[in-house]
This record gives structure tokens, C-alpha cells and sequence, in this order.
């Protein structure tokens, strides 16, 4: 699949909707650095792999939205300060 269909996109618009909703703000955080920034490069590494993996089987769709998830995870590791990625703001949100 090489095209997106309104099925797909009202999909990924409906998860990330209900997402939105849900989210709440924990007050005070309490997290270990170390544990946060493992996980999120564990995430961003599976969802790369998926990625590759869709692109394989013809799903072009699915092989973007992986490889998005995957920059996402790295992105807000780098936002939230548990990458180091050196101010690189054309890579990251950053700065």
C-alpha cells in the first residue's frame, strides 16, 4: 500500500484524538533518568525496525507511521533533556 486512505488516516487521527483526552499532567514527576532515556531509545529502535519491516511487505503507510513513532521517541527523549543531541535543531525539537 503506497497511498493513505481516509480509513487509515481517521485511524491514526482517532488514536492520537483519544490520546489528547486522556493525557494528564503527573505533578510531581518522579522518574530515574537512566530508566526513561533506556526505554525511550529501546521504543524508537522497535518502532524503526517495524518500520523497515512494513516497507518490506509493500506497506508504505504503515512503514511512515513506524518510522514517525520511531523520530518521536528520540525527539521527546531529546525535549524532555534524556538524549544529548548536541542543540541539533534540525534533527530535533530542540533549543
Amino acid at each position: 500500500m503506497k497511498e493513505v486512505s481516509d480509513l487509515k488516516l481517521d485511524r491514526y487521527f482517532d488514536i492520537t484524538s483519544r490520546a489528547l483526552e486522556k493525557v494528564k499532567i503527573v505533578s510531581p514527576p518522579s522518574f530515574d533518568v537512566k530508566t526513561i532515556a533506556d526505554d525511550f531509545l529501546d521504543m524508537a529502535k522497535r518502532y524503526f525496525e517495524d518500520a523497515h519491516y512494513f516497507r518490506t511487505k509493500g506497506d508504505y503507510v504503515t512503514a511512515l507511521a513506524a518510522v514517525s513513532y520511531a523520530h518521536a521517541w528520540l525527539d521527546a527523549g531529546a525535549r524532555i533533556g534524556v538524549f544529548d543531541v548536541d542543540h541539533d535543531s534540525e534533527l530535533f525539537t530542540v533549543d
